[in-house]
């Protein structure tokens, strides 16, 4: 069994213990959940996208002091272009968001996946929880952009939900029916998405799917065996992400707790996203081949 493999099967592991602990244990309350959430996105999560400077190095050598500087201010413009974005346009900003993270997210599946298949995986995490936690993604959502623009948005998604529910279930009997090794990472994703609260959902995928998966590609793609090298890739953007947090809690300071932390979290996602698609999407589409990273696709 492969690296990716093994990781996936951990995914599974631990997307079916979430959900049978949210059956059988007490409930967490929003505000807990949302720190536990807040936490670990930043802990296991954030890291993935730190790793945006080995790839700075590797495509476009990347090295000099000065280099490093004008990477750095084109990579802040498009953080500060995004929540530019939510600012004055959030259903835009949204829609935008979704539509971003569904298509980053299709290239999780390892292997030679049709494309269709993929957008169906990547979007099962956002549509899915819709068919059972609408009120409560309306709600995070409204905490996001406001109510007016939640309001012109969520009847589309839950008309979306159960279509995009029964096509997922329609391609995992297609992966069991092949005996592919993604059948059970995708039925895992769908009984996490369904089950679980749409927070606790996101994150389990995020960061023991999503960032774990881009992790151990860019430890392939950039031949580096030592953990230590990619720790120390991490460690600056990390304290970037950490001050611009700071900075932006005080700026929040007149939102409720829930509405600053949600704010935090998922504008401060959309707008690290885009320079990190920017940088990572290059070498997906490439099939992750450039050097080594054979079947991470």
């Amino acid at each position: 069994m492969n690296l990716l493999r093994l990781q996936g099967l951990l995914f599974g592991l631990i997307a079916l213990a979430c959900v049978l602990g949210a059956a059988f244990l007490p409930a967490l309350d929003k505000q807990t959940e949302l720190i536990v959430v807040a936490s670990l996105i930043v802990v296991l999560g954030v890291p993935h996208g730190a790793l945006d400077t080995v790839f700075a190095k590797e495509l476009y050598g990347v090295s000099t002091l000065m280099a490093w500087l004008r990477f750095s201010v084109i990579y802040l413009l498009m953080v500060g272009a995004v929540v530019a974005l939510w600012y004055v346009a959030p259903l835009l900003f949204l829609i935008g968001f979704l539509g971003i993270s569904i298509a980053h997210f299709s290239g999780d599946p390892d292997g030679e996946v049709p494309w269709l298949v993929r957008i169906i995986y990547g979007g099962a995490i956002i549509f899915i929880p819709m068919v059972r936690h609408a009120a409560e993604i309306s709600d995070l959502f409204s905490l996001l952009v406001g109510s007016s623009a939640t309001q012109l948005l969520m009847p589309g998604m839950v008309y979306l939900a159960v279509p995009w529910l029964l096509s997922l279930t329609a391609v995992i009997l297609y992966l069991l029916w092949n005996r592919s090794h993604l059948s059970f990472e995708f039925m895992c994703l769908g009984i996490l998405a369904y089950f679980a609260s749409p927070l606790i959902s996101f994150t389990v995928f995020f960061c023991a799917m999503h960032s774990a998966r881009h992790i151990i590609r860019t430890a392939q793609y950039a031949k580096r065996s030592k953990p230590m090298l990619l720790l120390g890739a991490t460690l600056l953007p990390m304290i970037g992400v950490v001050i611009l947090s700071v900075v932006a809690w005080s700026l929040l300071k007149d939102r409720t707790l829930d509405g600053r932390v949600v704010q935090i979290i998922f504008v401060g996602l959309a707008a690290l996203t885009v320079p990190h698609m920017a940088l990572v999407e290059q070498v997906r589409v490439k099939g992750w081949i450039s050097s080594g990273g054979k079947g991470a696709r």
